[in-house]
């Protein structure tokens, strides 16, 4: 483990403006950024894989490198490329040949791993030819070659290859039809795995007989790599018959493209193969290993919390639902360790995890973060500080990493004649923000591993 002073530091780039000489919301921004150094790539890729001689040790696991020929590198997410940069530093000069996929704007430097641009939430032509340039580097493995793939949380969008018969732009349709209808993350990849000719473990298919090692950086509830990044490299235990069923649940079925809809229903019919599943031999020598995770980002939140002062509790790594809605739960318990010191006295930190949905109805701007402080603020008490922020840096389709409130915020917009519940019919929280100064901004983090909530309650 290194020491903390050789860890890689988040930045957050307004803070002195939101922070605004108070203590409660420079204690919140410290948090929350311990919470994200945890698990940056490049500490966590230090933390988890070790080289030494001819051996590669993975959290705990041994291989012999002297065992295979090339070393092939591929994958892609919010993550893969400062993952590529530490995977080069770590196997200097032993990598053969490598390509990852992850967003535009992220600057780094490799010397042999390529690192593509795409878009992301929604799939762009650049992220299908990155995938293109993937297979053709991973034709060329064999059973005597070893091929590690870097994934993370994005890789849904910027890995796209979609299934016979289905075009980019019809992929396109699909993901924008399944991210604004508030299906849960597992719900949309689903779907997602079952309209891709690489998803749900079928990247498998196009590796002869390689050794593989993913690392694995989860944004997944309860990380379950079937469904980080839709699952490239894992066994996928959902069907053609729950991808069509999530459709229909959320109303969109009738609106998805024809070529989506006749290759779900061929799939269920058996009139072309399944994903893998679990037990499948294709998975005989694949190694999926996640390296970092939503609690492990909690965990060092609630360590710096304590050093400050705070008495930490971890809610959970796994809050789901309507975002607005889990602000109003979260505001309750906030409420109640006031009022009766449950389910921790002040002055406690009550730190959380997960990833809500917004049910898109409103044409305005905003993340589900940002959405969720505004739920947090409909019962609203003195004495209490949250910011809620997601830990790739990008909330939703804005530019904001989430957004912060205390006691001021509700005087403040009450003056600029802003209303909750007006903001919250047009889904936008970015523009209520905005124009209290209250958005939090960091750039793409490099890591994602959900989302990360801190409520300070104090008695002043």
């Amino acid at each position: 483990m290194p020491h903390h002073k050789n860890l890689m530091m988040m930045k957050i780039k307004n803070a002195e403006g939101v922070i605004r000489d108070d203590k409660r919301r420079a204690d919140a921004l410290a948090i929350l950024e311990a919470g994200i150094e945890a698990v940056l790539p490049e500490n966590v890729v230090r933390n988890s894989v070790r080289h030494e001689g001819n051996k590669l040790y993975v959290k705990g696991c041994e291989y012999d490198l002297s065992r295979y020929k090339h070393i092939y590198v591929a994958g892609g997410g919010k993550a893969s490329g400062t993952m590529a940069v530490e995977l080069e530093k770590l196997l200097d000069g032993r990598i053969t040949a490598g390509i990852v996929n992850d967003r535009y704007g992220v600057d780094v430097k490799t010397r042999i791993i390529k690192v593509h641009h795409a878009g992301h939430p929604l799939p762009t032509e650049d992220g299908r030819r990155g995938v293109k340039e993937m297979l053709e580097i991973l034709s060329n493995a064999g059973p005597d070659d070893l091929v590690i793939f870097l994934i993370s949380g994005g890789g849904s969008a910027l890995l796209p290859y979609p299934a016979k018969g289905i075009s980019l732009e019809e992929n396109i349709r699909m993901t924008d039809l399944l991210l604004k209808s508030g299906a849960r993350i597992s719900e949309m990849n689903a779907v997602r795995k079952h309209i891709s000719a690489i998803k749900g473990g079928q990247m498998i298919e196009y590796v002869d007989g390689a050794t593989i090692i993913s690392l694995i950086v989860s944004d997944v509830v309860g990380d379950d790599i079937g469904f980080i990044s839709s699952g490239p490299t894992s066994p996928d235990a959902t069907t053609y018959e729950n991808a069509i069923r999530v459709l229909k649940k959320y109303d969109i079925y009738d609106r998805a493209p024809a070529s989506v809809k006749a290759h779900l229903k061929a799939g269920v019919k058996g009139e072309i193969p399944e994903t893998p599943k679990p037990g499948d031999p294709l998975f005989d020598k694949v190694y999926n290993v996640v390296v970092a995770s939503s609690i492990i980002a909690l965990e060092a939140a609630a360590k710096r919390a304590f050093e400050l002062g705070y008495k930490p509790l971890i809610l959970g790594s796994g809050i789901i639902g309507e975002s607005r809605e889990a602000g109003l739960v979260l505001s309750g318990i906030a409420k109640e360790c006031l009022k009766s010191g449950n389910p921790v006295k002040p002055q406690a930190a009550i730190i959380s995890g997960g990833e809500t949905t917004v049910t898109i109805k409103g044409k305005g701007k905003g993340g589900r973060n940002q959405e969720l402080v505004l739920g947090f603020l409909q019962n609203y008490t003195p004495g209490i500080t949250i910011i809620s922020a997601d830990s790739d840096g990008i909330d939703g389709v804005t530019d904001a990493f989430g957004a912060i409130a205390d006691g001021t915020t509700l005087e403040r917009a009450h003056k600029k004649g802003l209303s909750i519940t007006e903001t919250l019919k047009e889904n936008a929280s970015y523009d209520f923000f905005e124009a209290l100064g209250d958005l939090v901004f960091t750039g793409p983090t490099g890591t994602n591993v959900s989302d990360i909530r801190v409520i300070l309650v104090y008695e002043d």
